[in-house]
């Protein structure tokens, strides 16, 4: 054992360690010693910059309630839930792509026929959703659940506005036949800023960056024998198509919506969702 300095900062708090701690721990709490002391040393950190980071950390715990997670919202703005998400769900080319659940899903939403309308408000402007949930291969799935959610035209969920929209405003669940495919009405999503009304909007105004998302519609397919899919559609052409907040866009998710003529609905967004095995 030494005594702590600057230049043996980390082998002296690592060698602490107990020889009976989990190895798994045990490789990330070394890790995470190493890299913030090495920040620490590359930026020079002062002591008023470290005092402002407590306060900041403890602002941003203070956010935090049954209903609000502001430590996840800074990850998310850090791109790190992006980053933990990739690590997590790496898939070969053809797997339709994950992304951030986002806080907003809520469990049970109603089993709804195909082609249902999940917009209980009547706002905003209608869309037909609709594709195929397949294997690698492209043959159909059956009996894969197709969980659904978005915002209304306003951009908010309904758990935001309780009394004022519809309980399960904007969700449905929908279960594939042995087509595979999958059909509902609801509406063209608008983009929504994230809250930032805290300590996390305060950093992204001093960083110069905005709280928005880029209209989405979310899904979270699941099937027997398959690995869960967590991900969004994006509108194409939204203007924070390359600047979400979140860092939750990928080339891969950007859905094309087609302007109907004629139809029941104002738009149609057609997209297959392709699924991997899950051989864990």
């Amino acid at each position: 054992m030494s005594y702590f300095t600057e230049t043996t900062s980390v082998e002296t708090v690592n060698e602490r360690m107990s020889a009976e701690t989990n190895p798994r721990l045990a490789e990330i709490m070394s890790s995470l010693v190493k890299h913030l002391h090495g920040f620490a040393k590359e930026v020079n950190l002062t002591q008023d910059e470290w005092d402002f980071a407590i306060g900041f950390l403890t602002k941003t715990g203070q956010m935090c309630s049954g209903e609000r997670q502001e430590f996840i919202l800074l990850s998310d703005v850090l791109g790190f839930s992006m980053l933990v998400d990739a690590i997590n769900n790496r898939r070969p080319d053809g797997a339709t792509e994950n992304t951030v659940f986002g806080p907003f899903h809520v469990a049970d939403a109603p089993i709804r026929q195909m082609g249902d309308t999940i917009s209980l408000d009547g706002k905003g402007e209608s869309c037909l959703f609709e594709g195929r949930v397949v294997d690698l291969d492209g043959n159909p799935i059956e009996g894969a659940t197709v969980d659904v959610w978005s915002d209304n035209a306003d951009g908010y969920y309904d758990v935001q506005q309780p009394g004022i929209q519809p309980k399960w405003n904007n969700r449905g669940r929908f279960i594939t036949g042995a087509d595979g495919q999958y059909s509902f009405v609801g509406i063209k999503p608008v983009s929504y800023p994230i809250p930032d009304d805290g300590p996390v909007g305060k950093m992204l105004g001093q960083l110069g960056r905005h709280p928005y998302r880029p209209a989405h519609m979310h899904y979270l397919v699941t099937a027997p024998g398959y690995e869960k899919l967590v991900t969004h559609t994006f509108v194409g052409g939204d203007e924070y198509l390359e600047s979400d907040a979140v860092f939750g866009v990928k080339d891969t998710l950007i859905a094309p919506y087609e302007k109907v003529d004629n139809g029941s609905t104002l738009w149609r967004s057609p997209f297959d969702f392709v699924l991997v095995p899950d051989v864990k």
